[in-house]
């Protein structure tokens, strides 16, 4: 094959790369909606080929990604990060908040409270 016509599906590809633990995850991911160079695909038989830049959701954020490699099989996790490069922006400014602990327990008062406020709320 030459170079020109190299390409795999875009849910093996994110199964190798190893964003996902199954291809079944990888394929829902592409069906939830992946960008690839910018333009949205919804199905996972979609093909990559080196130089694609994929854009997705990845645990709590977006993720960028340029395919480097497309990779003949699912390896170990260096193998699988030769396979990308990292293209996500750094967060900036957003430091990790803590969120404080409740001294104790909720009484039955705040639990009516909060239920109430919860009803309330659309």
């Amino acid at each position: 094959m030459s170079d020109a016509d190299e390409r795999v599906r875009l849910d093996v590809w994110l199964w190798r790369a190893r964003f996902f633990r199954t291809r079944t995850l990888a394929a829902k991911a592409v069906a939830g909606g992946v960008r690839v160079n910018g333009a949205r695909t919804d199905k996972p038989s979609a093909c990559v080929r080196p130089g694609d830049v994929l854009t997705f959701v990845d645990g709590a954020g977006v993720r960028v990604a340029e395919v480097a490699a497309l990779g003949a099989r699912r390896g170990p996790a260096a193998e699988a990060r030769s396979l990308y490069v990292d293209r996500t922006a750094p967060d900036e400014g957003h430091a990790p908040v803590d969120a404080a602990a409740p001294d104790r327990r909720p009484s039955s008062r705040d639990r009516r409270a909060l239920a109430a406020l919860r009803r309330s709320t659309p």
